[in-house]
């Protein structure tokens, strides 16, 4: 048996997390609460509410009790909702120990503070952690890791042996993991594609086809490149897994709560029916609030985070939002290459 690994939240992503983790050998405590069913997953081996059907090892231990679950951990991984990362971080601070990594796996950004995921660990750890904080992001559907389905993602630290001790922690013959230095492209990637995945949901919902999709899948990636990088983040790292990768699973798969809450939107559901009916977090909702307030921030024009934001929040037609995209003043694909080419 390896060391001990403590995984917070046991929802879909963190018990795909620990199962994966317990069959590399690791002893895992997975951490949740009592109202999200964690007495019954002790019981059933199977988390039926966010994992049906698969099979929880017997290493793995599931508490309600943080100080168990956290107690001689050497890496903690994060894999609680986005705005519950600062409140559930505060919780197991005094339990971490000192020259624990702590891998954060939620994918958005705090809606009060307009912070990324990091940053609010930076917040609420003590300085001499700060650099031992990472993210593991990338496509990868719980409902496939789980099974052992063949899936790529990255590893990102500021520190080039912290990455790549969390890909040397993760990595399986079916879990590849690459290591990135661009810690706030890969968090930006993640967090941002579900904004782009909530707009193809409402194409589909609206029945539009195939070349929809592909325009806001291609287009959409061109905006949350802008914002990153006007951000911090490397241009390059949203070409990647992190990026639109994970942008397009999450935009084509029925297994993206996003993607599903999109469709809903598009058929003509209200957001307060569609969020009941997904039952779990859709991150993209807080996320578009975010991202729209960070694009008058930093003063970068995102269209399809305009028009989603409005359709959210204020009772967008979704037909009203599409025509709005469609017939916006008339502009080159890539302004940059236009910017190089004096004679053109």
């Amino acid at each position: 048996m390896k060391g001990k690994i403590a995984v917070l939240g046991a929802g879909s992503w963190g018990t795909a997390l620990a199962v994966l983790l317990a069959k590399k050998g690791w002893l895992v405590w997975l951490w949740g609460r009592v109202e999200d069913g964690v007495e019954i997953i002790q019981h059933t081996r199977e988390n039926q509410r966010f994992l049906p059907g698969v099979t929880i090892p017997s290493s793995v231990r599931v508490t309600a009790d943080i100080a168990a679950a956290l107690t001689g951990a050497e890496l903690v991984v994060l894999s609680v909702p986005s705005q519950a990362v600062r409140g559930v971080i505060a919780q197991a601070r005094p339990f971490i120990s000192r020259g624990t990594i702590v891998v954060n796996t939620a994918k958005g950004i705090e809606i009060n503070s307009l912070l990324r995921l990091t940053e609010v660990l930076k917040q609420e750890l003590p300085a001499s952690m700060h650099q031992q904080i990472a993210v593991l992001s990338g496509p990868s559907h719980a409902e496939e890791v789980s099974r052992d389905l063949p899936t790529a993602i990255v590893s990102a630290a500021h520190q080039r042996q912290v990455a790549e001790y969390v890909q040397d922690v993760f990595m399986t013959p079916r879990f590849r993991v690459y290591t990135n230095p661009d810690v706030i492209g890969v968090e930006l990637g993640g967090a941002l594609k579900n904004i782009i995945a909530l707009s193809a949901g409402i194409a589909d919902g609206l029945g539009y086809g195939d070349n929809s999709k592909a325009a806001l899948i291609t287009r959409g990636i061109r905006e949350i490149s802008r914002l990153g990088v006007a951000m911090g983040a490397e241009a390059l790292t949203f070409a990647g897994l992190s990026g639109i990768g994970d942008l397009v699973v999450t935009c084509t798969s029925m297994h993206s709560r996003n993607r599903r809450a999109g469709i809903q939107l598009g058929q003509g559901k209200s957001l307060s029916e569609v969020l009941a009916s997904i039952g779990m977090v859709v991150e993209g909702v807080e996320t578009t609030r975010a991202a729209y307030r960070l694009a008058e921030k930093y003063g970068v024009e995102m269209p399809i985070t305009n028009q989603t934001y409005r359709v959210l929040f204020y009772h967008l037609d979704p037909r009203e939002a599409v025509d709005n995209l469609m017939l916006r003043l008339k502009t080159h694909e890539v302004e940059e290459v236009v910017r190089e080419r004096k004679d053109w």
